[in-house]
């Protein structure tokens, strides 16, 4: 078990630390807004799944993304073929999915990404419409300048994923140790159907979930069940769902779900009849380079960093649960480097013990010896609005 999890991060490392580069560099890159300004008119459909697909967003955190664009008056037929393709690839997925399961999987799940986004995007124009209640607003970020945010950036989007990508990691180490292969030959074809009754409730990340579709294959299941996995997984889950219900309506929704269901299924098989195999698309390396062998330990090390900075976070929670404290709303937060940025800025605060920011409800709660005026005037400093 030991030595097939060191062999997953071997092969995991390399391309998730590229990927989380190119994607550092995309947010530096390109403008604010950049998107939601592009995203009308003509073509619309298009350009949102043509920005979408490369963007580094995972399911749960394409849905403020996608219903901002709503938001700002891109179309919904724009912003659903960007929630449909945006979770389903990533600079970060398809070299991690390249590394593990071969280029052609690789690219073909590229163009399943596309193809389901424009074609979820243009039925949604076509025929959908009724949102139940008016979709919410992200908050707007100035335009990154330096290599401090794309470095941040960087980090953030493995942070963002981190306990789910120890837990890929693990399940595809097991599946390869414990599970015979006969178990997951024999299924055949049927392997979609299951697969796809498991992954469209759950949230599944198209990176961190490679490692256990290539772990699938390599037990002898169809590489079009990996296909489906990697599409309705990272681009469904009850909360997604939830989601486009109230800012799409049931119709939108019925379009959204129909398209990712009935395109994975096909998509799923026409892989495994234009690229059949019988078992492991990409062999394991075995003997692996010193850049693998760096990139699994700067991982490992990032993975132990996060959970200390959680284990920190929790006890400065248990601390100031048992003591008195003064309690804040805080609007304009949407995300977890929004929680990170606020918690530094009231930290830094003279006479603070300890102050924790949280999400649902967005709030800060400060413990220590500062006045409330200080603590306001610090929110709005660091950007947001104290309640």
């Amino acid at each position: 078990m030991l030595h097939a999890t060191w062999q997953v991060l071997l092969e995991l490392a390399p391309w998730l630390l590229l990927g989380a580069t190119v994607a550092g560099l995309l947010h530096v890159l390109l403008p604010a807004n950049f998107l939601a300004r592009h995203l009308r008119g003509r073509g619309g459909v298009a350009r949102a799944v043509l920005f979408g697909v490369p963007l580094p967003l995972c399911s749960c955190g394409v849905i403020p993304a996608g219903l901002s664009l709503k938001k700002d008056g891109a179309s919904d037929g724009a912003a659903i073929g960007f929630l449909i393709a945006t979770p389903q690839t990533g600079v970060d997925s398809m070299l991690v999915s390249a590394g593990f399961l071969g280029w052609p999987f690789a690219l073909f799940k590229v163009g399943a990404a596309a193809v389901t986004g424009l074609i979820g995007g243009w039925l949604t124009d076509r025929w959908g419409g009724g949102a139940a209640e008016p979709a919410p607003l992200a908050c707007a970020e100035d335009t990154p300048r330096g290599w401090r945010d794309f470095v941040e950036h960087a980090v953030d989007l493995v942070r963002s994923i981190w306990r789910w990508l120890v837990f890929g990691v693990l399940a595809s180490a097991a599946l390869t140790t414990f599970v015979p292969p006969e178990t997951f030959s024999a299924l055949g074809h049927w392997g979609l159907l299951g697969v796809l009754a498991v992954s469209v409730p759950l949230y599944v990340c198209a990176t961190a979930s490679v490692p256990i579709a290539a772990a699938l294959v390599a037990g002898g299941m169809p590489a079009g069940a990996a296909l489906v996995f990697l599409m309705a997984g990272p681009a469904t889950n009850v909360a997604t769902i939830g989601a486009i219900y109230r800012g799409f309506g049931a119709r939108t929704l019925g379009i959204y779900l129909g398209t990712l269901i009935v395109g994975s299924m096909a998509l799923g098989m026409l892989f495994d009849f234009v690229i059949p195999t019988g078992g492991p698309l990409h062999a394991h390396v075995h003997g692996a380079a010193w850049w693998a062998t760096a990139s699994a330990v700067v991982l490992i090390a990032l993975f132990v960093g996060f959970a200390v900075e959680e284990a920190r976070a929790a006890w400065r929670r248990r601390r100031t649960s048992e003591a008195k404290a003064l309690t804040l709303p805080v609007a304009g937060m949407s995300c977890g480097g929004c929680v990170r940025k606020l918690e530094g800025a009231l930290n830094a605060l003279e006479g603070v013990e300890s102050a924790v920011v949280e999400r649902d409800p967005d709030r800060a709660t400060v413990r220590g010896r500062v006045d409330e005026i200080a603590v306001r005037a610090a929110i709005t400093e660091a950007g947001f609005t104290p309640g």
